[in-house]
């Protein structure tokens, strides 16, 4: 092993541990670690000082805690990385002496302000991840680092330019492969390996469009789209700060659980730990126990977005005014309450106001409405104010029982129960509905929930409130209530008992003080409340699988409509005949004008854009020369990529009852990598083995793939689909069993 201060090369490499190669790196790494070490203690110091900081209140007290959480996720990468921050550098083909530029996940700065790295999110970086022969973009060369444990074991050089310059900085160590080729032959592990090092050109520039309007990244496997996906949301809110958690944040959705356990390292590497990252079943309590609809018909329906609307007419039917009069008894005068009394409190409510949150203003609104009609019938003295005929009114119970009826406190899921089990409440909201429809959405258990109900579920949450939240809020309410009792409790009596000569106790009555006696902490999100949104970005991976219904439980989270799509038509198991402009206008994004990535900031915001990946740089061309007539044959328009790497190893073909002597041979023979086994549910997993069928495999990556009972898939679109999914999934070596 030839090893130097950073470098920790093996023999195999000599050639590239030649002082005149990385002596200048080795020089530039020393400062870097000088700095580190530097902006760790500073950093240290700066977030003790804050901790120690007063909490105020308001606004001062979201800063300070935003901006504890900054420094903590600062700490966090730079204790984590280390000198592995280095990504690689770039010299510019400017002249001789031009010096490297180095590329690095944040950027760093030494006490004298001399740039040591630049962060990758950064104009100035853009070269070193988007320059390539056709178009240098003013680089000679550019070095990409592997790093394994801390210490740079291989690392890659290219030239750029014609004639690289001679000077410091610019001797290189060419290589047969790139940097990324080298990567894709590495082994696989349980989460998404750490690829911002190698990012390709293509996958650059959809990381970098800007955000205004909706930005559609299609591929097919292999292309990179979780890669561009993920790195594009750290981007976003590095460089926009319209983006950022005062105005929303980004939301990132994915298709399922093991799909987000799979890339959850990669934003907090990236630096970015403020992203909501969740599935679609996340955004609700009931998602995770929900099964799949198995009547087509009632799921046909559900996944449409005009059934959606049934919502509003179903809790519009708990807000209806009383027709018939109420005789209020009072001890001035009895009191008439007539429909129009009832029609012009129930007017109170703002429109969107959650039902149940309206309920508390409609009810302060008939009260005022009543209380006053007394005041005009008996008129006001001393003893008998408004505010008596108001309270007096509000006890009385055949007034309180007929508003509980007219506008009731509404539970969210008993709604849409009730639409499955009530043909005519359901018939009634949705009259558009033929009888056979309203049938079929008809089941014995209305509350056996599936995937398909949750738009409604989430939509009757949005429309009515979450009777938890509420409660909840009301309890926290109450505490801070009686926290300040006890506080001016505790402040008269030390007032009381103040017998100093300045009575310095009175400044207890001051605003500063009450603020600081103030209780600030706020009461803690559960998670489907902090999926709830507005956000200000939503990314969406896996996005053809989405029902129009879906679409919408998530566009109600972006009313900005700023969203990045990723996915496949080829591989949407109900079929994808139409293009994404069409998609995305039926359900309420607008196409806008402008085209292809890069169009400017000044297009529509609500422009629809389609940017394509179609250099397939994970699946072997062994593999997708098998997998591609197997989708053509079901979708003949299907965008299958181009393999650009071989690896000489034929799709192997073998019995069932070969499984697990091949999967018990591939682990004697690979100490490192993972397999799967798709499509046999009898496989029990075993360690870097998983078992997966083919929507769990969605996203996911493996070095083996065994592949058991193909024609056990299905037919039509959806077989076909399962089956290339499930066959691109292989990194290395995919075997086949039947």
């Amino acid at each position: 092993m030839l090893t130097s201060t950073v470098f920790a090369l093996p023999d195999r490499l000599a050639r590239k541990a030649d002082p005149a190669l990385i002596a200048d790196d080795e020089r530039h790494f020393a400062a870097i670690a000088a700095t580190l070490a530097r902006s760790i203690a500073d950093a240290s110091a700066r977030l003790d000082e804050v901790r120690r900081a007063p909490g105020g209140a308001g606004q001062a007290a979201l800063e300070r805690d935003l901006e504890v959480h900054r420094l903590t996720a600062r700490l966090r990468l730079l204790r984590r990385y280390g000198l592995d921050l280095c990504l690689g550098r770039m010299v510019p083909d400017v002249s001789a002496d031009a010096e490297p530029i180095y590329i690095g996940r944040i950027g760093l700065a030494d006490a004298a302000g001399r740039r040591l790295l630049v962060d990758w999110r950064a104009p100035a970086a853009e070269p070193f991840f988007a320059a390539t022969l056709a178009d240098p973009m003013g680089l000679a060369s550019r070095r990409r680092y592997r790093w394994t444990l801390g210490r740079i074991t291989d690392y890659w050089d290219e030239a750029l330019a014609p004639v690289a310059p001679a000077g410091d900085g610019a001797a290189l160590a060419l290589d047969d492969e790139s940097a990324f080729i080298g990567s894709l032959g590495a082994s696989r592990s349980p989460q998404m390996r750490d690829v911002l090092a190698t990012i390709q050109a293509d996958q650059d520039a959809i990381i970098r469009a800007d955000s205004r309007g909706a930005l559609v990244v299609d591929g097919g496997p292999g292309t990179g789209k979780t890669v561009v996906a993920l790195h594009r949301a750290a981007y976003l809110l590095y460089s926009d700060p319209r983006l950022g958690a005062h105005h929303g944040g980004v939301l990132f959705v994915g298709p399922h659980d093991a799909y987000l356990s799979y890339v959850a390292d990669v934003l907090p590497s990236l630096g970015e730990e403020g992203v909501q990252i969740a599935t679609l079943r996340g955004f609700l309590p009931e998602g995770a126990s929900a099964g799949r609809e198995a009547d087509p018909v009632a799921s046909a329906l559900k996944s449409s977005a005009t059934l959606l609307d049934v919502i509003e007419p179903a809790v519009a039917w708990h807000e209806r005014p009383p027709t018939e009069r109420l005789v209020v008894a009072t001890p001035w005068a009895d009191l008439v309450v007539t429909h129009a009394d009832w029609a012009e409190a129930f007017s109170a409510a703002e429109p969107g106001t959650p039902h149940n949150e309206a309920r508390d203003d409609v009810w302060a609104a008939l009260l005022d409405l009543l209380a006053e009609q007394l005041v005009d019938e008996v008129g006001e003295s001393d003893d008998v104010s408004p505010a008596l005929m108001r309270r007096t009114l509000a006890r009385d119970e055949s007034l309180g029982a007929r508003f509980n009826r007219a506008w009731p406190l509404l539970d969210p899921l008993g709604v849409v129960a009730d639409l499955w089990s009530s043909p005519a409440y359901l018939a009634a909201c949705a009259p558009w509905l033929s009888a056979h429809d309203v049938g079929s959405l008809q089941r014995p258990d209305a509350r056996a929930w599936t995937a398909e109900d949750l738009p409604y579920l989430d939509a009757a949450r949005r429309r009515i409130g979450d009777p938890a939240v509420a409660r909840r809020t009301r309890l926290r309410e109450a505490e801070l209530a009686d926290e300040r009792e006890q506080r001016e409790r505790v402040r008269d009596l030390l007032i009381a008992g103040d017998d100093s000569e300045l009575g310095v106790m009175s400044i207890l009555r001051g605003a500063d003080a009450e603020h600081s006696l103030q209780s600030t902490e706020a009461r803690p999100l559960l998670d489907h409340e902090a999926l709830a949104g507005p956000f200000a970005h939503l990314i969406v991976d896996e996005a053809q699988e989405l029902t129009d219904a879906e679409w919408r439980m998530l566009l109600d989270r972006v009313p900005s409509r700023s969203i990045t799509v990723v996915g496949d038509r080829a591989q949407a198991r109900r079929g994808f005949t139409e293009s994404w402009e069409a998609r995305l206008a039926r359900v309420g994004v607008d196409a806008g004008a402008g085209a292809g990535a890069g169009a400017g900031a000044g297009a529509g915001a609500n422009r629809v854009r389609v940017a394509g990946l179609t250099v397939n740089y994970r699946t072997p061309a062994e593999i997708m020369a098998v997998a591609e007539p197997v989708i053509r044959a079901a979708i003949p328009d299907a965008n299958v990529p181009v393999s650009i790497r071989s690896t000489g190893v034929a799709v192997e073909y073998s019995g069932v009852s070969e499984r697990d002597a091949i999967v018990d041979g591939w682990l004697a023979a690979n100490a490192e990598g993972t397999a799967a086994v798709i499509g046999d549910p009898s496989f029990v997993a075993l360690p870097r083995v998983r078992s997966v069928d083919p929507v769990e495999a969605k996203g996911l990556e493996f070095d083996l793939v065994v592949l058991v009972d193909p024609d056990g898939f299905g037919d039509g679109i959806a077989g076909a689909v399962d089956l290339y999914v499930a066959m691109t999934r292989a990194t290395g070596r995919l075997v086949v069993l039947s």
